[in-house]
């Protein structure tokens, strides 16, 4: 498991300026914990850490001393910057179920003789922190136009550990014929309305 290392943040610090000084912010939160503490991790700690891991991923998280068995609870990224401003985590209570998501990796969609289509990028559960799962890998390769692949389909469905939280009839993956070409036959109409 992923260990990281953050301080305790003085509040009085803009989360601003803490960025310009090579921090990203963040904050933990638990059940066992009387008041959420603010973080801050030092940004090259935080990128190395999310080379790794992503939202729903289980890290050990020290703070100041203190290490706790924490959940990535969610992630705000500037894309335009390529640069992570925050990080919640959620401490973890042994014996105590913890509601998290498996983001969905598809495999060889390139060897698929349509167009795949991804519906889902995350299924939602309920599991014990030692039955955590992070992601769940789809091998499209198999797939034909006119398949579909819902949640219920997927090994994580019979997985008697999880309580699914996302509906088991959802789709997760489509397979279209794949139109030649590629522009729709309404592209040249909507182009010349942009003109106007």
């Amino acid at each position: 498991m992923n260990t990281l290392k953050a301080e305790k943040r003085d509040m009085n610090i803009k989360a601003k300026r803490l960025r310009r000084e090579g921090f990203v912010t963040g904050n933990l939160f638990g059940r066992q914990i009387t008041e959420s503490v603010p973080l801050k991790i030092p940004q090259k700690e935080a990128e190395r850490l999310l080379k790794k891991s992503k939202k729903g991923s289980q890290v050990m998280l020290e703070v100041d001393g203190q290490t706790y068995d924490a959940l990535i609870k969610e992630m705000d990224y500037d894309s335009m910057k390529n640069q992570i401003l925050e990080v919640d985590f959620q401490a973890l209570v042994k014996g105590e179920k913890v509601h998290s998501v498996a983001e969905v990796v598809l495999k060889n969609h390139e060897k698929v003789a349509g167009v795949v289509e991804q519906l889902l990028q995350e299924i939602s559960y309920k599991a014990l922190p030692e039955d955590l799962v992070e992601t769940v890998e789809i091998d499209a390769g198999e797939l034909h136009v006119g398949d579909t692949i819902k949640v219920k389909d997927l090994a994580i469905a019979s997985n008697e550990k999880l309580d699914l939280l996302t509906d088991r009839e959802a789709a997760v993956v489509t397979v279209f014929e794949a139109h030649n070409g590629g522009v729709p036959e309404d592209a040249p109409a909507a182009e010349e309305e942009t003109k106007e």
